[in-house]
């Protein structure tokens, strides 16, 4: 039984003149004309609903075929079908399938295997570099987010001298492990921050003046949220949250082109802490025992979680929650830092 045959136009790849041909196929050659060429040196066209088809021969020359429908056809009975991909391409219920399946990967990518990557690279992160993002960051905070604290030197001095002891207590009295180097700092913070602490990769713990007052007669609440915060010191959840959101701010701004919203957000990111309920729970954790070793009643944090509760229900939404009030819910942490 002899090959099929199509009729086509030899483009030369010198001439714009088309010459007529009969093309057809016989094992791995392909023959036009009184010429053959192996099939493997050939790009074979993809079918697709429209438009004339064209055979890409090496040297530049094209065979064109302008019956579409025709050269399907005389393809599929010379036994060069459809790939898997263009019969996937061609199948709306397949690519509604590749639509899903794309999505689920980008999903699970999101949840599992970014934060994966993301520990990876802090474990292998070291702490001088965190340090040094530590201090770029803190300053684009001041100035921007903070400024200058109000707070009289004597004032500052005895914050500090509370937080000493009661760090001092914990050592001696055998509670958690206390990172290698943190540094409370104090600052005023704008209308939109308020009252707010948070810790930075690194070790640098800022609390704003604002806080404080809140605070002023509640020193044991105002420590507890400084040794919540030395939690995320501990647990490097700072550098986590920012690799995190550094991953898929990346992508999505070379997909977008412009890297200057992933570089303006970070610090408002880590002066927010958006993080994970994981996360704060662990630094929940660490804190109550940290300031529990320490000699602090923790069970005065519900004092500070009704008065951050009034005070943003007062402002409403012209400033930033702080994130240790945020999640998880309010009552299920005054229960965790009252029990015994």
């Amino acid at each position: 039984m002899s090959a099929p045959r199509l009729a086509g136009d030899w483009f030369d790849g010198r001439s714009a003149r088309p010459r007529p041909v009969d093309v057809w196929l016989d094992g791995t050659t392909l023959h036009y004309g009184e010429h053959d060429v192996p099939l493997a040196q050939v790009t074979w066209p993809e079918r697709q609903r429209h438009g004339q088809r064209q055979v890409l021969l090496p040297g530049g020359g094209v065979l064109g075929f302008a019956d579409a429908t025709a050269f399907d056809a005389w393809a599929l009975a010379s036994g060069r079908g459809d790939s898997v991909v263009v019969r996937w391409q061609q199948s709306w219920r397949l690519a509604a399938l590749s639509l899903v399946l794309l999505v689920a990967g980008l999903a699970a990518g999101y949840r599992w295997a970014l934060p994966w990557a993301a520990d990876r690279a802090v474990d292998a992160m070291p702490l001088s570099a965190e340090r040094r993002v530590s201090e770029h960051l803190l300053g684009q905070l001041d100035g921007d987010w903070l400024h200058p604290s109000l707070l009289a030197p004597a004032q500052q001095q005895a914050w500090r001298e509370r937080w000493q002891r009661m760090l001092a207590q914990a050592r001696a009295t055998g509670g958690p492990m206390q990172p290698e180097r943190f540094n409370l700092h104090f600052r005023a913070g704008s209308k939109l921050l308020g009252p707010n602490a948070f810790a930075l990769p690194g070790g640098d713990i800022v609390i704003t003046d604002e806080l404080l007052k809140l605070l002023e007669d509640e020193p044991d609440a105002a420590l507890t949220v400084l040794a919540h915060e030395l939690g995320h010191v501990q647990h490097r959840h700072g550098l986590r949250m920012l690799l995190r959101a550094g991953a898929v701010g990346v992508v999505t701004s070379v997909v977008l082109g412009d890297f200057s919203s992933l570089l303006a957000a970070a610090p408002a990111l880590l002066a927010t802490s958006a993080y994970s309920r994981d996360n704060e729970r662990q630094a929940d954790a660490y804190g109550r025992a940290l300031a529990r070793a320490g000699g602090v009643d923790t069970s005065r944090m519900a004092v500070f979680f009704q008065r951050i509760s009034e005070k943003h229900a007062a402002v409403g939404e012209r400033s930033l929650a702080i994130a240790i009030s945020s999640h998880p819910a309010d009552a299920e942490r005054v229960r965790f830092f009252s029990e015994p």
